[in-house]
C-alpha cells in the first residue's frame, strides 16, 4: 500500500508544479498583446471669454461663495481672501483672460 500512496502523491505535485507554469506563460503574453499604442489629439485653440461674461462669472462665483458655510477658523479665512481677490477682478478695468 505504501508505493501507491508515494506514486499518487508525485503525479498530485507533477500536476500542480506544470499548472502554474503554463498559467504565468499564457497571461504575459496576453498582457503584451492588449496594449494600444496613445494617440494624442491637436490641442483646439479657443475663441477667449469677452470680459462682460467673465465679470458674470467672477460675480456668480462670488454669490456662490457667499453661500458657503465655513466649518472652521481656516476655512473661513481661506474663502474671505478667494472673495477678496474676486472682488478685485469685478472691480478692474482689465480682467486675466482664463
Amino acid at each position: 500500500m505504501r508505493t501507491k500512496k508515494k506514486e499518487s502523491i508525485e503525479e498530485d505535485a507533477a500536476a500542480v508544479t506544470s499548472t502554474p507554469t503554463s498559467a504565468v506563460s499564457t497571461a504575459a503574453v496576453s498582457d503584451t498583446s492588449t496594449s494600444h499604442p496613445v494617440v494624442m489629439e491637436p490641442v483646439k485653440v479657443r475663441e477667449p471669454i469677452p470680459l462682460d461674461q467673465q465679470r458674470e462669472l467672477f460675480k456668480w462665483i462670488l454669490e456662490e461663495k457667499r453661500k458657503i458655510k465655513p466649518k472652521d477658523p481656516e476655512e473661513k479665512k481661506k474663502i474671505d481672501e478667494e472673495k477678496a481677490i474676486l472682488k478685485q477682478f469685478i472691480r478692474a478695468k482689465s480682467v486675466p483672460p482664463i
